[in-house]
């Protein structure tokens, strides 16, 4: 089977599948349109986010066994149409979770203790001990939606804290030893903080606007290591400055593109975002919450292990 790399990736990746006898090729650079024309002679594709896979590129690859994504979600493959044409579909959500879990934690108790806030004062000569008096995990009510691979790791370190861990998900009967299953309303009743651990689909995006902020009876800190466009960037602004929001930790943002490359396309950056990156309660991150030097090799173990299973 010849498979086709579009990214880098840990070279154990390509290491293993050609130990088990598949061929590799690598491009890393040539535009879409180029890949297209030759995308037929393939059997595999091995990518991350460099472009979407859309029903035009499926198409034109009528030998393809298999779309492997190097990372959690499949949102930038038609997954439908793949599935149509029989072709298999890898991911690794395994790979990333534990990085993804310490990120948002880091987050939270950074957001919580206003480190981001006290090291930049003390950088500029600023020595303020009462301003920058912290807020303590332990006692307060963390909820998780989204309880998957990223959900369930994140409720697995907040086992050493004294706090309790709820949590909503879809899908019946995942509760486990370390959060509670609830309803949508109780986790709004109950959270001092909400951590978001769910795919953009039809039915996340936008998910958080001004409506389902009101809905929470305390207010409340949220986190977002999931996706970007599952938040809405003015009804967060507006969240914040009436103090239902107390502050948040962004690892994605609704302006990404949809490799996650880069942020935005235009030349300045939303009005909205410019107001969001004015406030001292949000810190920001360039959706590197499963970018650890860890999860680059664990990654491409669970893909390939997954391929080999599948078409060894």
């Amino acid at each position: 089977m010849k498979i086709l790399h579009l990214d880098k990736n840990h070279p154990l990746l390509i290491q293993k599948l050609s130990e088990a006898g598949f061929s590799n090729w690598e491009d890393y650079s040539s535009p879409k349109d180029i890949i297209e024309e030759k995308i037929h002679e393939f059997h595999g594709i091995v990518i991350r986010s460099r472009f979407k896979i859309d029903q035009k590129f499926i198409d034109a690859a009528p030998n393809l066994k298999f779309i492997a994504r190097v990372g959690a979600g499949l949102e930038s493959i038609n997954t439908q149409c793949a599935i149509n044409k029989g072709v298999t579909l890898f991911s690794a959500p395994e790979g990333n979770c534990n990085a993804v879990a310490e990120h948002a934690l880091g987050m939270l108790l950074t957001v919580f203790n206003k480190l981001h806030i006290a090291d930049r004062e003390i950088r500029n000569g600023k020595w303020n001990r009462e301003a920058n008096r912290g807020t303590e995990l332990d006692g307060k009510t963390v909820g998780i939606i989204g309880y998957g691979n990223m959900g369930r790791a994140f409720a697995k370190k907040l086992r050493g804290f004294d706090c309790k861990v709820i949590f909503h998900d879809i899908l019946p009967g995942l509760e486990d030893g370390n959060a509670k299953q609830v309803s949508l309303n109780e986790l709004q009743q109950q959270a001092d903080v909400l951590s978001l651990h769910i795919p953009w689909t039809a039915e996340s995006d936008k998910m958080v606007n001004s409506n389902f902020i009101e809905q929470f009876k305390k207010p409340f800190w949220l986190l977002n290591t999931a996706r970007g466009k599952c938040v809405v960037t003015r009804d967060l602004v507006s969240a914040l400055e009436d103090g239902k929001i107390l502050g948040a930790g962004l690892d994605v943002l609704e302006y990404e593109q949809l490799s996650f490359e880069s942020l935005f396309t235009s030349e300045s950056a939303p009005e909205a975002l410019q107001q969001l990156l004015e406030f001292n309660n949000v810190i920001v991150s360039p959706h590197i919450a499963g970018w650890t030097v860890e999860s680059k090799e664990k990654l491409a173990k669970v893909i390939v292990d997954k391929i080999i299973a599948e078409f060894s």
